[in-house]
């Protein structure tokens, strides 16, 4: 386990806006950095980063936290393995004590992947690099592509064996257990005598690295003289709980930067196409590697930039290659341009052919926008009234996904004058595709609904209570299965953990008078620790509670900041609710922000204490009454109910005279 110091150096060289921009393209806003959230779909920009609060936020999924916090939800991995990535990129010396049986056994089996991969990819450069048969095989394949050896270590290829049990017999070897060579896909194991076998034996190696550069796949070539009569040249690692083809781009991690910094992606077919144009010098580009697009490739180039070109080789395949998933990055609001070349070419050879001015000229020049390239293709020397109308309707439908208006009404009237048809025509064919989706949309939600509500009502009952009262003690248990401690807690409980967040340090009563006689200063967590412990009560999550205690604990300590401590707390749900709650919107320049008085303060902490209270009493009023209308048949029960609903509403209506509410009796 990593020991406190050694997690406070990693805190403290954390830099946010330097963390999230490996994911995420940010743009300056005031004091802050905003971009589109990398936690869900969005056209709007409403993820926030502080590098004064060294946090981030979004402020339409609620998502964010400090550096480990993102790098945990991005990378889905744990509290220990978010600081080691970390530690790595500002190269920090991890000291770590003996992890006890229990501890071990939590280790990450996605970190033991990771691991795996990692090796393997090394095992396979060194192959290519130092073995015999990698320099006289799979270094000659990379030369007849004319790979440069500085390209060929920037993408880590490399080279496997023939033997098909070399490899798993190293690994063993070397203590990596069987399990993960089987659950990355490395390796298989054979039916007939279950036997570990190499999956990429005899092939060059292109590893798949994900954003934060960790290997996540592999994708093996067979070489030019094996590859005669064999249908399938290359064999990609199978889906595991790291890798999912169809949600990773190759040479993300290595073109990141520079979509963020040109503000547009080149999108290619293969690894080939991907390494000659970073040869060339045009670093912006990925491939999909032959797979239909999907969402969540859209959208994760979608953080980078919303310019995409598609860059394919001129013959029937590669225009198809082009067309498919077009419709998916027009619906995600991506500006999207294509470009075929000439007959003969496909990225990799035209880019060996010309320089990178030469290249980005050639794209310029003869790049088109979606709509007009399909209606070139689509419409070019079609007659037939009926597969025109065909054509026009397909065109319509890609226009129809668009979601800006004003980028709708522009290809319609382009349209309008390049297919000589009525522009109103072209209207309402549009609005009526655009209410048909809205409808089958709108329908699926309510299935959706409908499925839910018969799962809610198929499970057991979850128990639920309202606020019991016992005495002077109060608890609190909340319905279960709300996503986070935010979310489960009312609105007045979320305002007074904000401001003890805040404020927890800071004095708001001074001299008070003690039992022995001596005087002392109240800080906001104390008074509210101590108001609420008068009467037991407490908050409804633990970590609300846990926040309290330690803001009470350390608020008298010299220099300590309450929002500070919690936004790096080591408990990774209390530094997330910090992180939401210190996080505006709108950053005020200094000289604008207000300054908290000690008196306004106060007032503020009183007034939510007071709520507080109140919204406990009003709860238990409820379950009184609730409890009334069941006990209907027995009296005594009846009036001691009735009795205690009394009491309550003399110390509701109490308190709401102190907040200045009025209750009719």
């Amino acid at each position: 386990m990593i020991d406190r110091a050694t997690v406070d150096r990693i805190m403290d060289a954390a830099n946010i806006v330097d963390v999230v921009s490996e994911f995420v393209a940010l743009k300056k806003s005031g004091a802050n950095y905003k971009g589109l959230c990398p936690f869900h779909n969005e056209r709007t920009p409403s993820f926030y980063v502080s590098p004064a609060r060294g946090i981030c936020k979004c402020f339409s999924c609620g998502k964010g936290g400090n550096a480990v916090n993102f790098i945990m939800e991005m990378e889905q991995i744990n509290y220990p393995e978010a600081l080691r990535w970390l530690a790595n990129k500002y190269h920090i010396e991890i000291k770590e004590r003996e992890l006890t049986d229990e501890e071990r056994e939590e280790e990450n089996r996605r970190e033991s992947m990771f691991i795996v991969n990692d090796w393997a990819a090394s095992y396979f450069e060194d192959l290519l690099h130092n073995n015999q048969d990698g320099q006289t095989y799979g270094m000659q394949y990379f030369r007849s592509r004319g790979f440069r050896d500085d390209i060929v270590r920037k993408f880590r290829l490399g080279y496997d064996l023939r033997d098909g049990y070399a490899l798993p017999n190293t690994a063993l070897k070397k203590g990596y257990k069987e399990e993960f060579l089987l659950s990355t896909g490395i390796c298989y194991k054979r039916e007939k005598d279950g036997k570990v076998v190499d999956r990429f034996a005899g092939r060059v190696i292109f590893p798949w690295l994900g954003l934060s550069g960790k290997v996540v796949g592999f994708g093996g070539r067979k070489l030019d003289q094996a590859t005669k009569g064999v249908q399938q040249k290359y064999v990609n690692s199978p889906d595991s709980e790291i890798y999912h083809k169809e949600q990773q781009l190759y040479g993300i991690y290595q073109a990141k930067k520079a979509i963020a910094r040109e503000n547009c992606v080149y999108m290619v077919e293969g690894y080939t196409d991907v390494i000659s144009m970073h040869q060339c010098g045009i670093e912006n580009v990925v491939a999909n590697s032959g797979t239909a697009l999907s969402f969540h490739q859209i959208r994760m180039l979608h953080r980078f930039t919303s310019n995409i070109v598609l860059l394919y080789d001129g013959d029937e395949a590669g225009i198809h290659a082009a067309m498919r998933g077009t419709d998916m990055l027009l619906q995600e609001g991506m500006n999207v341009k294509v470009l075929v070349l000439p007959d003969g070419d496909d990225p990799d050879s035209f880019a060996r052919k010309h320089t990178a001015d030469d290249f980005r000229k050639y794209i310029e020049d003869n790049q088109a926008d979606i709509i007009q390239f399909k209606t070139n293709l689509m419409l070019k020397g079609v007659t037939d009234p009926i597969k025109r109308a065909e054509a026009v309707n397909s065109i319509i439908r890609s226009i129809s996904v668009i979601p800006d208006q004003i980028v709708r009404a522009t290809y319609l009237t382009e349209c309008t004058h390049r297919l000589g048809i009525n522009e109103a025509t072209l209207i309402s064919s549009m609005n009526k595709m655009i209410r048909n989706d809205k409808e089958q949309k709108n329908r699926e939600a309510e299935r959706e609904r409908e499925r839910q509500q018969n799962i809610r009502e198929q499970a057991p009952p979850e128990t639920a209570q309202a606020p019991t009262v016992t005495g002077t003690e109060v608890r609190t248990q909340r319905p279960l299965g709300l996503a986070t401690p935010l979310q489960q807690a009312s609105t007045v409980e979320r305002m007074l953990v904000q401001v003890i967040i805040r404020h927890g340090e800071k004095i708001i009563y001074r001299n008070v008078a003690t039992d022995d006689g001596n005087t002392i200063d109240l800080t906001v967590a104390q008074y509210i620790s101590y108001d609420l412990g008068a009467d037991g009560l407490s908050f409804s999550q633990p970590q609300f509670n846990q926040i309290l205690d330690e803001a009470t604990q350390h608020s008298t300590e010299p220099g300590f900041k309450a929002a500070d401590y919690f936004v790096r707390h080591n408990d990774v749900t209390i530094s997330q609710v910090a992180a939401e709650m210190v996080l505006d919107r709108v950053q005020l320049a200094k000289s604008l922000q207000m300054k908290v008085e000690e008196d306004s303060l106060r007032h503020q902490v009183e007034h939510l204490v007071l709520d507080f209270r109140m919204d406990y009493v009003e709860h238990k009023l409820k379950e009184i009454q609730q409890q009334i209308r069941e006990s209907s048949g027995d009296t005594n029960r009846m009036m001691e109910l009735m009795a205690q609903f009394k009491d309550l509403q003399l110390i509701r209506n109490n308190m709401a005279k102190m907040l200045g509410t009025n209750f009719i009796v």
